[in-house]
């Protein structure tokens, strides 16, 4: 089956789908003939699985390693509560300091934020997992694809370049004009592609599932 029929009976985007094919979850068939994948029953069953785990919030690695055989379901779960406990902790501490702070009628401008820190900080000691600031994910989703463009763009400025200076260096020697510019525009088309193929990775990334669920 086609991936739009796919996509109406797992639940699951394409985006989502493309993204489960990059990081190793799903493999589906190709078509011989042309090259296109194939799905069967049995993706269209186990994408469900992984959209039920992750609607659980269960990370990409844990659902590589019991595809691999490395983890059972029951023991995925184990550690996956131990998670989830340490998160309703976390939870029930921030909470309580939200409340602390709305009760408190404090403004903002008057707060003492050594003093919430210090108090963050000692929660922190009793394993309280606060939000990081300092977030490097999405830089790094984004970094590949921004370096890879990158060095694309950059050789092909280089190409344009040394043709341009070899058609003005020796003029007379040089081809027809009409030949000239049609060598000229190809790297200047590649660039074009290279950053139209950019775009649509950011588009890509924004749709897939790289963090946790946001879709479900």
């Amino acid at each position: 089956m086609k991936i739009h029929e796919v996509e109406a009976l797992a639940g699951i985007t394409r985006g989502n789908i493309r993204f489960y094919e990059k990081e190793g979850l799903l493999s589906p068939n190709r078509n011989s003939e042309n090259g296109y994948r194939t799905y069967d029953e049995a993706d269209v069953i186990w994408l469900k699985k992984i959209r039920l785990l992750r609607m659980l919030d269960v990370p990409i690695e844990e659902i590589r390693r019991m595809k691999d055989g490395q983890l059972t379901l029951a023991d995925a779960m184990e550690r996956h509560l131990v998670q989830l406990q340490r998160r309703r902790y976390t939870l029930d501490s921030m909470t309580a300091l939200c409340t602390h702070l709305r009760d408190s009628r404090e403004q903002l401008g008057d707060l003492d934020p050594d003093a919430v820190l210090a108090s963050m900080e000692a929660e922190q000691q009793q394993g309280t997992q606060f939000v990081p600031v300092n977030r490097t994910d999405k830089i790094r989703r984004y970094a590949g694809p921004v370096i890879g463009a990158g060095i694309m763009i950059g050789f092909m400025l280089l190409a344009f370049g040394a043709m341009l200076a070899a058609f003005t260096i020796n003029p007379e020697g040089s081809p027809p004009l009409l030949f000239e510019v049609f060598v000229l525009i190809i790297p200047i088309l590649m660039i074009a592609g290279t950053i139209a193929a950019l775009l649509q990775r950011f588009k890509e990334l924004d749709k897939g599932e790289e963090e946790a669920a946001k879709i479900y």
